[in-house]
């Protein structure tokens, strides 16, 4: 089995040497069958020799399933330098090895090989050995997936038909349509790194054997999307591209709304204190400390004269005496109230002038 992806020179030398081995070890082919087995736009070779004969005068042919002509050499005379009668199929497709005639190698290459190609291929020289077959290859061309709208295959999935809904400034409903496609293909979302997009279950419908299917799915960042429709059966693969731009949230936002809410915070606290010292401020200021009342329980240390007091008292007493309606037992209470605070400052006065003398002596 050959599986060749070579430069040029690997495959002129390739064939060389399956000739040597063939040769060297006197194995000719008859009807044995080499099972040979390639993906899809590879070359391949498939070999045939004629011993170690010099074959540049005689005439070999290469057929594919007995019927289709790929290559016929004839003394000197072939398909790729005027001979008519290469099936189209192979045509500007297949080269011998002029080169290596001489050491009797007839093998051929193909290259680009499609999928077509699988087949039986036979290698014969009908007039050096009449009715003998030096070569017979199974080939097998493995198809890979690809666009193939040019090869008009019945059932292909034309380019699906993309677009954009309406939807909201940060996210956007894409939806994707392929339409007349059979076997059934498999529709998809990626992303620009070929990750599937998570989407909506497809909705499906089918006229004349043919299928329709509508795929949506909602995203949220931008990126280039693409819709791929596959057919693994028929191994065709076609897409669309759609450029969807978004606004998207930056990851510093979380950080300056978590420092607004910071600063707010710390501003009603701020407020809070200074109207806590303010409404103390006022209180005290409406509220001295040198009150009457303070002044009245302190005694000789508060700043007012004894006699003052009394007077204030006798004063007192008169405005009450202009105000008949004044209570009885009130006046009683402050007449008793004078008598203890005269009692008071007297004792006052008399313990401040023995203090006095008791300094001077």
């Amino acid at each position: 089995m050959f599986l060749l992806q070579r430069s040029w020179t690997e495959m002129e030398l390739l064939p060389l040497v399956c000739f040597c081995l063939l040769t060297c070890s006197g194995t000719t082919f008859g009807d044995e069958v080499t099972k040979m087995r390639v993906t899809e736009d590879e070359d391949v070779i498939l070999p045939c020799s004629l011993d170690s004969t010099n074959i540049k005068s005689d005439t070999f042919d290469w057929k594919k399933d007995d019927q289709k002509e790929v290559f016929l050499y004839s003394a000197g005379s072939h398909y790729n330098n005027g001979r008519s009668g290469q099936d189209p199929q192979f045509k500007g497709r297949v080269f011998h090895f002029e080169d290596q005639l001489q050491s009797g190698n007839a093998s051929i290459v193909i290259r680009n090989t499609k999928v077509t190609d699988s087949g039986r291929y036979s290698c014969i020289f009908p007039l050096t050995q009449p009715g003998t077959t030096r070569s017979i290859i199974e080939l097998i061309v493995d198809c890979i997936l690809k666009d193939r709208t040019k090869e008009n295959k019945p059932g292909s999935s034309p380019e699906p038909s993309v677009t954009i809904l309406p939807g909201t400034s940060d996210q956007a409903l894409l939806q994707c349509k392929v339409q007349g496609a059979f076997p059934k293909p498999k529709v998809q979302w990626l992303d620009s790194d070929n990750n599937t997009v998570t989407a909506e279950e497809p909705q499906v419908t089918e006229s004349e054997g043919k299928y329709n299917i509508i795929l949506k799915t909602t995203v949220k960042k931008s990126d280039v999307y693409r819709c791929v429709s596959t057919q693994e059966e028929i191994c065709h693969q076609v897409y669309q591209n759609i450029q969807v731009p978004l606004q998207e949230k930056t990851t510093a936002e979380p950080v300056t709304q978590g420092f607004s809410v910071g600063v707010v915070a710390a501003l009603v606290v701020i407020i809070v204190i200074l109207v806590i010292v303010l409404a103390v401020v006022l209180y005290f200021k409406r509220n001295p400390k040198g009150s009457l009342s303070t002044r009245t329980n302190s005694g000789p240390d508060d700043g007012q004269h004894p006699l003052k007091a009394c007077n204030k008292r006798e004063a007192d007493k008169s405005g009450e005496a202009q105000h008949p309606s004044s209570d009885k037992h009130e006046a009683l209470r402050l007449e008793k109230s004078d008598k203890e605070l005269i009692n008071n400052e007297e004792e006052t006065i008399v313990l401040s002038s023995g203090k006095t003398d008791g300094d001077r002596s």
